[in-house]
């Protein structure tokens, strides 16, 4: 079992916590967060059942004995810049690191030297570190880059999220701007706090690994407005309110499209799915009924990367050059 470290215990961080210790994957030995509000608390008051001895550190700084940490998990920010100085930290010391930070999945789009950066720290110190999570991550790039394993031939790409946010953490239905009017919806975009992050990175992550050349991309938000009364995490969204959102992002060659990825979420949001266009050779069509749920398969794809990352070569990692990460089993259970 891995000794784990841990940065950033919100929602998502506590949920990867407790399917560390459900499914016996890892086993948690240090946990950083800053917040004040957390800093010193018990670690068994965020996840039931956890070491009651451990104690929330305001700091890598406070880490103690490195030498017992095998792999950390950085749950903290969507964008690279905000997280340079814990990966700089953990690649120094050698450390294999996951982290959902969105724009890690594919960092070369809007931060090359600080990826370059990142990744001549792990190689010279024997750190790796892979950027994951369900999108980015996987159902808009890693699963279409998959599914071209029985292609001759690749033309276009198009995947598209529909889901339904109703059982969404809050701070995932905040962030699509759920029970906002128009002013309000606008000006959140405006200043980039209402949007799926990650979206242009996945289409590049697609035509790098795919070898989908194009020579412009573009990328646009639209609201979804509620039509019916409904109740969400956040409150009551009236009828006309919004309840989601449109996100687009498609690359064109010779002007026509080459590359099209659809994110819609919303309360309420009928038909959920996810879905995976491929033309080719062969054509491929993948419908997940229902959809993946994103806080989920989130958790889950974190936790059975592990074991991935730590086997890793040292360097900067995407889904792309490691093996998949399949459902990680404790050794034990083949016993």
């Amino acid at each position: 079992m891995k000794r784990i470290l841990h940065v950033g215990i919100g929602p998502l961080g506590q949920r990867i916590l407790a399917e560390l210790a459900e499914r016996c994957v890892g086993h948690v030995v240090a946990v950083v967060d800053s917040s004040p509000a957390l800093v010193g608390t018990s670690f068994a008051h965020h996840v039931p059942g956890a070491d009651p001895k451990l104690r929330v550190l305001p700091s890598l700084d406070a880490v103690e004995d490195w030498d017992a940490i095998d792999a950390a998990i950085v749950t903290t920010s969507s964008d690279v810049p905000s997280c340079a100085d814990t990966f700089r930290t953990l690649l120094e010391r050698g450390k294999a690191v996951v982290t959902t930070c969105e724009e890690m999945v594919y960092p070369w789009l809007r931060h090359v030297a600080l990826a370059d950066e990142l990744d001549e720290i792990a190689k010279a110190n024997g750190g790796r570190i892979l950027g994951t999570g369900v999108n980015p991550g996987f159902v808009m790039d890693a699963l279409p880059a998959f599914a071209t394993c029985v292609s001759r031939s690749v033309r276009t790409v198009a995947c598209y999220r529909i889901q339904d946010a109703s059982s969404r953490r809050i701070p995932f239905q905040r962030k699509i701007g759920a029970g906002l009017d128009d002013a309000g919806f606008a000006a959140k975009v405006k200043e980039g706090t209402l949007r799926h992050v990650g979206l242009g990175e996945s289409l590049h992550f697609l035509g790098h690994y795919l070898g989908i050349p194009f020579e412009r991309w573009e990328e646009d938000i639209v609201p979804i407005k509620a039509d019916r009364d409904m109740v969400s995490g956040v409150g009551e969204i009236h009828r006309g309110k919004i309840a989601g959102v449109r996100q687009i992002a498609r690359a064109f060659r010779d002007e026509l499209p080459v590359i099209h990825l659809e994110f819609q979420a919303a309360i309420g949001q009928l038909d959920p799915h996810d879905r995976v266009v491929i033309t080719g050779e062969p054509n491929i069509d993948l419908v997940i009924k229902g959809g993946i749920h994103g806080d989920i398969a989130t958790s889950a794809i974190v936790v059975n990367s592990i074991p991935r990352i730590v086997a890793a070569p040292a360097g900067l990692h995407t889904m792309a050059t490691l093996p998949p990460p399949f459902h990680a089993v404790p050794h034990h259970a083949h016993a």
